[in-house]
């Protein structure tokens, strides 16, 4: 706990200091300021593993192409926020509209050209949604959803929103699944930080132009069953971290 503590305020300290030493590049490229989100991404990732000994292991870098994609990813943890970023090639993610007044956070995830999302808007926030994906896949970039909408429990029962699917029919591009354990090291609303691995793992892609309900049938099944097979792995490691109370008896560990 010591060490998660010190991690926490060495993590909102660098955080402070990109926003602040870096506002300079709200005047430069795009190109310029995403480079620096990468480097905020990298640097806690290092800091996590120098700190509390959580490393970093990245599973399946073959299944994610360099040409624009939409990837789909399991959200457990607040780590997802920054660590998945130096992953991706200049990727946009689908944000809530909220986060976009917090000083500095939101003026800079405009900058980087993230999407925002106003949930309570129904389909007139979807078609938004996919207007603003189209234009970014236009450009190249790479679209970073999590289907549940918001961070859930390691193990928990899945609860996918529409977003994925509805972004899907309109970009007409392929899919990448990709399946974490961040949540087992990072847990949500918690200070607690546990040494250990966190993984992330890209699946092979879902091709585009599947009908709906089959789309929507491979990709929770795929990134369930990698997640619950992480979690698996995790508590069956020499050093497991605590399992939450549901993941034990809904996956018999």
């Amino acid at each position: 706990m010591i060490r998660a503590v010190i991690y926490t305020i060495t993590f909102y300290v660098v955080s402070a200091l990109f926003l602040v030493l870096g506002s300079c590049l709200m005047l430069a490229p795009r190109s310029w300021a995403m480079a620096g989100l990468s480097a905020h991404g990298s640097t806690c990732v290092w800091l996590l593993e120098k700190i509390v000994g959580t490393r970093l292991e990245v599973r399946g870098r073959e299944n994610l192409p360099d040409s624009a994609v939409l990837v789909a990813s399991k959200h457990q943890s607040a780590w997802d926020t920054f660590a998945l970023v130096p992953l991706l090639r200049d990727p946009a993610i689908i944000m809530k509209r909220e986060l976009m007044w917090i000083p500095f956070y939101g003026w800079f995830s405009a900058k980087f050209g993230m999407i925002f999302v106003r949930r309570e808007s129904g389909p007139t926030a979807l078609r938004r949604m996919a207007s603003d994906a189209l234009d970014r896949v236009g450009a190249g970039r790479q679209i970073l959803i999590f289907p549940e909408g918001t961070r859930r429990e390691p193990g928990a029962e899945p609860a996918y929103k529409p977003g994925a699917l509805y972004l899907y029919e309109r970009l007409g591009v392929a899919c990448v699944p990709m399946a974490l354990n961040s949540g087992l090291y990072w847990p949500r609303r918690s200070l607690a930080r546990h040494t250990g691995t966190i993984i992330v793992e890209f699946l092979k892609p879902i091709p585009s132009g599947l009908p709906r309900k089959e789309f929507s049938q491979r990709l929770e099944r795929a990134i369930e069953t990698a997640s619950d097979a992480l979690v698996v792995e995790a508590a069956r490691s020499p050093n497991p971290p605590p399992i939450p109370t549901a993941a034990r008896a809904r996956l018999k560990i």
